[in-house]
């Protein structure tokens, strides 16, 4: 039998809207909390995806907080918070860049398991701090933040590229732009590494 409270926290039909939360939580902020509960372990998860697990507590507390001061500026018309916490989160493990790039780096030297064959396409199914290959994590540090961003929105969070327009700012058609050059330069990142130039 599973512990039901394994998994992350969904909304029923029933509850409230995530937009109708935060109207909510403006004039009772304890309404927050709700927030909070049904996308916490989402945010965490793409943090330690991102940063690796020492940092992606502060960073997934981090992101809250912002999204509670800032909850007077949600968009109310938008049912769905989660493009919008992605998009705060991103914006923080920003200032963190330098962790991400000593994680890669640490991760590209590794001894761990190695097999990159194919793996920018499968990428969004493969991409964690922990399950990160040599070839991989150097194809990611060599990225530009932009065309990282991009990617891991989509690969770590599971956005379409419409939520990651809205979590990014960007036009949608950027997104398309950023996450195939960003595909491609891992293609020949990983094809030059197996091939050992």
């Amino acid at each position: 039998m599973h512990d039901p409270s394994s998994y992350p926290a969904t909304r029923l039909a029933e509850e409230p809207d995530d937009a109708s939360v935060i109207g909510k939580s403006r004039d009772e902020p304890e309404w927050f909390s709700t927030i909070f509960d049904r996308y916490f372990t989402m945010i965490h998860r793409y943090a330690a995806a991102r940063l690796g697990l020492g940092a992606a507590d502060d960073v997934a507390a981090e992101t809250f907080l912002a999204a509670f001061d800032q909850r007077d500026r949600y968009d109310l018309t938008r049912p769905e918070a989660r493009a919008w916490l992605y998009g705060i989160a991103t914006n923080l493990i920003g200032r963190h860049r330098r962790s991400e790039l000593r994680l890669y780096r640490a991760l590209s030297r590794s001894a761990a398991r190695d097999d990159a064959e194919g793996h920018a396409d499968r990428v969004t199914d493969r991409v964690t701090a922990e399950q990160l290959s040599p070839r991989l994590a150097r194809g990611l540090e060599s990225l530009s933040r932009g065309d990282r961003d991009a990617l891991m929105l989509v690969a770590c969070a599971d956005l379409s590229y419409a939520e990651v327009a809205f979590a990014l700012g960007i036009p949608i058609g950027t997104v398309g732009s950023r996450v195939n050059r960003a595909r491609s330069k891992l293609r020949k990142t990983l094809a030059h590494v197996a091939e050992g130039v």
